[in-house]
């Protein structure tokens, strides 16, 4: 996996983790991939992967099982897009719409 300078890596890997549970590899309360598997496979500090699903826990996409792993939280799917729906919202969007502005173009051309 190759990482962008702009956003720290947790996040990045979250960010990925979250693409397989919505593209369906684990379902809710499946059985995730280990903190040592995740990093062996994207070639980083286990710690950052730790950081990683402290943050998907904190945010109810993943429990832990304390001595048999983590596991897809119910409504994970559920949570994920309504995070992804407040990121776009907040952050994307006023960017987007700024440059459409910036270009002169009209909104209604572009969604046709």
């Amino acid at each position: 996996m190759e990482f962008k300078k702009q956003n720290a890596i947790y996040h990045q890997i979250a960010e990925l983790l979250c693409d397989r549970i919505m593209a369906g590899e684990w379902a809710e309360e499946d059985r995730i991939a280990s903190i040592r598997e995740v990093a062996a496979q994207l070639g980083v500090n286990p710690n950052t992967v730790m950081r990683t699903y402290d943050y998907l826990q904190q945010n109810n996409i993943v429990y832990n099982q304390r001595g048999v792993g983590y596991f897809v939280s119910a409504g994970a799917k559920k949570t994920i897009l309504q995070m992804r729906r407040k990121e776009f919202v907040e952050e994307v969007w006023p960017v987007v719409r700024q440059r459409i502005e910036d270009l002169g173009l009209d909104i209604n051309e572009l969604m046709s």
